[in-house]
């Protein structure tokens, strides 16, 4: 709820935006060649941008060089919780194997031993279940994380990348589900990113692994 009153208010913000710069293009007549009261012809005139502006969130995710490293340092964390379980389940697959086989050749001195060995079977599948549950929290965490310091990162570089632009507003747009239709003029994806990777550099798990970000 709170998000889609995000959007409504976000809207309302736009227009009103939209209706004060048309006011103010229209209000001395022939200013900007626009006589008062033609907002059709103003608003076809390429010449004529308003103050706002979107940037396409996937795109930018892909090009974006932070991004690029984030993504990779979280791929690493996949792999490395991903090896520690498959060692796991094979200890856990032989240690099984192990006991059917003694058990069907009678291998075992005692039952109670026999017992014993699969009390111990039972630990470690119990462990293992509860490795994989601490690895998913502690990786979903740490992709909690990552994204919360990619966004900051992302919206402080756009408050330096705005000063000389002017913007009233700049959008979010994921797969168009913030922006049905906007001309591409208002898209400064492109624009966003190249300023956004001028400031970070390039790409370290592509291009230097052991050098340090600087976001």
């Amino acid at each position: 709820m709170k998000n889609n009153n995000a959007y409504i208010f976000g809207a309302i913000l736009a227009v009103a935006i939209l209706i004060l710069y048309i006011l103010h293009f229209t209000s001395t007549p022939g200013k900007n060649g626009v006589k008062k009261g033609n907002f059709i012809t103003m608003m076809n005139d390429s010449s004529i941008t308003l103050p706002v502006a979107y940037v396409n969130v996937d795109s930018l995710l892909m090009n974006y060089n932070f991004a690029k490293d984030l993504n990779e340092a979280l791929m690493r964390t996949e792999e490395s919780s991903r090896a520690s379980l498959t060692q796991k389940e094979r200890q856990l697959n032989a240690a099984a194997q192990e006991f059917q086989r003694k058990l069907q050749n009678n291998a075992f001195l005692s039952q109670e031993r026999a017992e014993q060995e699969q009390q111990r079977i039972l630990r470690m599948q119990q462990e293992y279940q509860q490795m994989a549950e601490r690895l998913s929290q502690e990786f979903a965490l740490e992709q909690q994380k990552l994204n919360m310091e990619l966004a900051d990162t992302v919206k402080v570089r756009l408050v330096e990348f705005n000063k000389d632009k002017g913007y009233q507003i700049i959008y979010s747009n994921t797969g168009a589900d913030n922006i049905l239709f906007a001309d591409e003029k208002y898209d400064i994806t492109k624009e966003v990113t190249e300023f956004l990777n001028k400031k970070y550099g390039p790409a370290t798990s592509v291009n230097n692994p052991d050098s340090s970000n600087k976001k």
